[in-house]
């Protein structure tokens, strides 16, 4: 039994790992391209475990295996040296600094090829229209293609879940397509007792159709594109209190959540277990990516504030000023990190 838990948080881990690696490895390849220093690329956080210097770099893994870093000569502090992050010219530094979130929806998009390359898609076809809900009266019928949702195209069936969760209570224009003709109806959204939020009473079949390679190319586009509007609507979600933030989860939770879909994977076989992980990693690493373009201090999307504001007028923000937000932002992120985990530990405990 112990073992099984070992081998489950080390598979987690690992992931984990991976999609934060990916991330500065997006740094570090550009840092490389634009002549810039860098003096430490690693895995982790905390006192070294183990390391090795190859060149000017010391490549190393860090006690904590949660986060990384891709650490440039003068990037938060003073250098001479003319290779610095801070000596190159402004589009060099906004490359470097977009590279990480960058290279995670590349991520993101070669993990969906081969998701949908391999289960296919779920089409946004009308399996079953439920009585008594707002489909039903509007006259949608089995067999029915969505299209559109108001202005929202819709690709996939779980995108027609997303709109419903983020559009709670509002009537939708649906554009569907029957026997090859278009067709417009208003379905009127029904409040579900037993479920707790709204419903349009329209159920898809949970079946999978292979596309071929060109449109599971093009697929693949609108799948990083779904991860990536689900985590900026659950963003509003949290900015208006609709969630609050003890439904977050930290590190610690998004591990747990690895390994507890490694285990509820293992009776379906190795396929499905592989499928399921990589879904996972699919939207934790678009997740990453969107996170990091916040304009928040301290994080990638803040110091592009600062970068893009020196490109339109020529002249950068004052060092100690710039440094001074991103040390509050940063103070402010551990504060955040720090009661996340502490809600992530609470809710393991049974």
């Amino acid at each position: 039994m112990i073992i099984k838990y070992i081998i489950k948080y080390i598979i987690a881990i690992l992931l984990f790992s991976a999609i934060i690696l990916f991330h500065e490895l997006g740094h570090f390849l550009l840092a490389k391209a634009n002549g810039i220093r860098v003096n430490e690329f690693s895995l982790g956080l905390g006192p070294t475990i183990v390391g090795f210097t190859k060149g000017e770099t010391k490549y190393s893994i860090k006690l904590l295996p949660f986060g990384g870093a891709c650490m440039m000569e003068g990037e938060d502090s003073q250098s001479d040296d003319d290779r610095s992050f801070q000596k190159k010219s402004v589009w060099a530094r906004i490359s470097v600094v977009a590279a990480g979130p960058i290279f995670n929806f590349i991520m993101a998009f070669v993990l969906a090829v081969i998701i949908l390359g391999n289960i296919g898609i779920s089409t946004p076809t009308v399996a079953q229209v439920e009585d008594g809900y707002g489909a039903q009266t509007a006259g949608l019928q089995a067999g029915d293609e969505i299209i559109k949702m108001n202005h929202k195209h819709i690709h996939f069936f779980k995108e027609i879940s997303m709109y419903t969760l983020f559009h709670a209570g509002e009537t939708v224009e649906v554009t569907y397509e029957r026997n090859g003709e278009r067709h417009i109806v208003e379905v009127q959204p029904t409040y579900d007792e037993e479920q707790g939020r709204y419903r349009y009473g329209i159920d898809g079949s949970g079946e999978y159709t292979k596309v071929g390679p060109i449109k599971t190319l093009q697929y693949s586009v609108y799948e990083v594109k779904y991860w990536i509007q689900y985590t900026v609507g659950s963003l509003k979600m949290l900015l208006t209190r609709q969630v609050s933030v003890n439904d977050l989860s930290g590190p610690v939770g998004i591990v747990k959540t690895i390994g507890d879909t490694y285990d509820m994977s293992k009776s379906d076989g190795a396929f499905y277990v592989w499928m399921n992980l990589l879904n996972l990693a699919l939207l934790l690493s678009a997740n990453l990516g969107v996170m990091n373009l916040l304009p928040i201090p301290a994080l990638d999307g803040g110091r592009l504030v600062f970068l893009v504001i020196e490109a339109i007028r020529g002249k950068r923000v004052s060092e100690d000023k710039e440094g001074m937000v991103h040390f509050i932002g940063l103070l402010c992120l551990f504060g955040l990190m720090i009661l996340i985990m502490f809600n992530d530990i609470r809710k393991l405990i049974p």
